[in-house]
């Protein structure tokens, strides 16, 4: 017996990569099981030859590095996304629970993963110096939220860690901004239910959360999807190398 769709037409489903293209694809043709999106779209440098029907192409300018994808990520992601919300996956992180889907999901601005508490005194904490518990890239957001970096003229610069990672910058650099703007963050009472990350306590008595990000603990039952051309020019590679190291072991000897 065919079990019904869930809706969700104010949500696109998206991702942003200019590596591991096939492994995305594959993270979000998964995460569409069970669940028809208002769009879904992959936004890269290039149309993949192998992008499946459904998933619609949306050109961003070759991502470089980490940093230019956290940039991107804050500034510009808002210009692929025309409805109201976006679920973000990547191709380690991605719906594998569609019968975990709450309503309640779409009552906030920004819900993740839970993250854990801090181990260092600028770790997860907003400008007030309160402990931020919910974040993660893997994530939905409202377009309200994906606009206000830009709006707002908020600054980009490194954390107190030296990295730009997004996730933070949003979560818990700019949260209280963000706040003071009208927009909500989710509690970690709820992004339990949502995904999981890491294996902290207050993740441990949810079995099947809405998705999930990293292969780490319980989350190393999920898919790990693996370009086959990767798999096998590995395997030349294993064969070669030893041979490369004889020819020079030979000569200088």
């Amino acid at each position: 017996m065919q079990t019904e769709k869930l809706k969700l037409p104010n949500v696109t489903l998206a991702a942003m990569t200019s590596v591991n293209l096939y492994e995305t694809i594959k993270a979000i043709e998964y995460s569409m099981r069970g669940i028809e999106f208002g769009e879904v779209v992959l936004i890269t440098h290039r149309k993949p030859l192998f992008l499946p029907k459904g998933i619609h192409y949306k050109h961003t300018s070759r991502l470089k590095d980490i940093d230019a994808f956290n940039y991107k990520m804050v500034y510009e992601l808002a210009e692929h996304i025309d409805t109201d919300y976006v679920l973000l996956v990547h191709y380690d992180g991605f719906v594998v629970h569609p019968e975990s889907w709450r309503d309640e999901f779409l009552a906030y601005d920004y819900i993740g993963s839970p993250w854990p508490l801090p181990t260092e005194e600028h770790d997860y904490r907003d400008a007030k110096g309160e402990i931020c518990r919910v974040g993660n890239s893997v994530s939905i957001r409202s377009r309200k939220l994906l606009a206000f970096p830009k709006q707002a003229g908020l600054k980009w610069e490194r954390l107190a860690d030296g990295s730009y990672n997004e996730d933070v910058f949003l979560c818990c650099k700019y949260k209280n901004v963000i706040e003071d703007a009208g927009m909500r963050f989710a509690p970690i009472e709820v992004a339990k239910y949502f995904g999981h990350e890491l294996m902290i306590p207050e993740v441990m008595d949810i079995e099947k959360p809405f998705l999930f990000h990293k292969w780490r603990g319980r989350n190393a039952q999920y898919p790990q999807f693996k370009n086959p051309w990767k798999v096998r020019w590995q395997k030349v590679k294993d064969v070669i190398r030893p041979l490369l190291f004889y020819r020079r072991f030979r000569k200088k000897t």
